[in-house]
Order: C-alpha cells, then sequence, then structure tokens
C-alpha cells in the first residue's frame, strides 16, 4: 500500500522548494507510453502520485498486463502545472517496477518451460524505501515475494550455524517462534540438507550450489523420507541459468537479480491530444 507520506516525500525530493519549470497555465491531458514491450507494474504508485495532487487518473492498465511498444499504460487530466509535476515521479515508480515485472515474468517463463511446479521467488535484495513497490513487482510478473521482512520466517544462515551450530541455531529458533512460523536453514553442501532436515527445518536452501549439486540434495532428501520438506536453490541464478536449475526439482528458486538488476522499462510521458 502506497502512503500519503512516501508520495509526498518522492514529490518533494523532485519538485523542491521553488518548482518554476512546471508554472503552465491551463489544464491538460497526459498519457504514459510504453516505448518497449514488457509487463505494467508500479501503475497504482503512479496513478497514486498524480491522485495526490488533485489530478484525475483517466484509465490505467492492471498490473501483470503485458504491453508492446506504443501501449498507453495510464491516462490522466487536470491542471498543467500539477500534471508536470507529477510526470518524473509517475514515469520513475512504474519504469522501475514494470522492469522488475518484466524481468520476472522472462524468468517465470523460462523456468516453467521446465518444471509446472517450479516457483520464482525475490529476495530481500531490494532499494530502501521501494520494498513493497519492487515485490508487488515481482508478483505482477508471476513471482513469489518470498520474505517481506525478517519477522515473516526464520532463516538459519552461515552466520548462525557459525555461532551455535547447525542443530543448536534450529533448536535455538524453534523455541522462539509462533506455530506458525516456518524455519528454513541455509546449507552449501548437498549432505547437510538430509542434516538440516533432520534438525527440524521446514525449508532447506540450497545456497550457491551447481544445478547438479542442487540434484543430488533434492534426490537424497527424498531417498531418505524428506519428501514434504521444501527445498531452494539461491545465489548467484542468473536468467540464463534458471531453466537449468528448473529442471532439478527444486521447489523454488530465488533470485536477487529479480530487484536489484532489472533495468527499468522505457517509459515516455506526453501530454496533450495523442
Amino acid at each position: 500500500m502506497i502512503t500519503s507520506e512516501q508520495i509526498e516525500r518522492w514529490l518533494r525530493e523532485d519538485v523542491g522548494h521553488h518548482d518554476v519549470t512546471n508554472q503552465v497555465p491551463g489544464r491538460t491531458t497526459g498519457r504514459l507510453v510504453a516505448m518497449e514491450d514488457g509487463v505494467a507494474a508500479g501503475v497504482e504508485a503512479a496513478a497514486s502520485a498524480f491522485e495526490y495532487l488533485n489530478v484525475a487518473v483517466t484509465s490505467r492498465l492492471d498490473a501483470g498486463a503485458s504491453i508492446e511498444a506504443g501501449n498507453t499504460i495510464l491516462t490522466v487530466e487536470g491542471p498543467a502545472r500539477d500534471v508536470l509535476r507529477g510526470e518524473r515521479v509517475a514515469v520513475n515508480l512504474a519504469g522501475h517496477a514494470s522492469g522488475i515485472a518484466t524481468r520476472t515474468r522472462e524468468a517465470v517463463d523460462r523456468a516453467r518451460a521446465e518444471s509446472e511446479s517450479v516457483r520464482v521467488a525475490a529476495t530481500r535484495k531490494t532499494t530502501p524505501g521501494l520494498r513493497g513497490l519492487e515485490k508487488r513487482a515481482v508478483v505482477a510478473g508471476g513471482g513469489d515475494t518470498h520474505r517481506l521482512d525478517l519477522s515473516h520466517m526464520v532463516m538459519v544462515k552461515d552466520n548462525h550455524v557459525a555461532e551455535m551450530g547447525l542443530e543448536g541455531a534450529v533448536d535455538h529458533f524453534a523455541d522462539r517462534v509462533s506455530f506458525a512460523t516456518k524455519i528454513e536453514v541455509e546449507v552449501e553442501e548437498p549432505a547437510d540438507a538430509a542434516r538440516a532436515a533432520a534438525a527440524g527445518a521446514d525449508i532447506v536452501l540450497l545456497d550457491n550450489m551447481s544445478p547438479t549439486a542442487v540434484e543430488t540434495a533434492v534426490d537424497d532428501l527424498a531417498d531418505r523420507g524428506y519428501e514434504s520438506i521444501l527445498t531452494e536453490a539461491s545465489g548467484g541464478i542468473t536468467i540464463d541459468g534458471v531453466a537449468r536449475y528448473a529442471r532439478t526439482g527444486v521447489d523454488v528458486i530465488s533470485m536477487g537479480s529479480l530487484t536489484h538488476s532489472a533495468s527499468a522499462l522505457d517509459l515516455s510521458f506526453r501530454t496533450g491530444e495523442p
């Protein structure tokens, strides 16, 4: 949910204290237009920026809609000064989010071509202050949000294991979480996957492993009777490599690059009649 405080902060950052550039008289219409193919996202945030300025949003695409170059994503109408003041913030938000959604859709399509059940997920590698926007963009692209914040799941990582040992760390957190909170354990060797499952992990994160190592770990868990344990592959997985990981039988493929490396979709804002 985009708050009025966020919108005000974004607008203040762009408009500053003495805006002369946008002091244009009269009323006008405006269109947010895609300059390349992709997936729409961040449209709600862009619309909210205009609405905060009392500019009417007359039409907009839904998040997740496939768009082609030349398509109109959003149309507005209002005082020219306010339309122009909202322009750059709206373009930046929608372009950034649409880039993430587009990258996510490509990753999901490549993975699902190999496995109909595998999920492609984001991580917490998000831009400070924009996590909500970026996570919603991942969903628009067909991906999974993973954890929204630290409270959503306990993840036992290498530093926890270094401090308390694998079994000790799982026991430590199991005593402190709600029954509804899942515990995920990160391992870096296939042999440690079953060890994590035996310790009580709900999810085993196979971190920085090759596809061959991930497949070995997934098969070993099944052979040992841990079919109900979810498995997640993560660590440096690229768009080009996601299909190979999808063939391993892993349940989830998480990719930080969905958010931190997505290029903004090229959008343009045009005023006046088409």
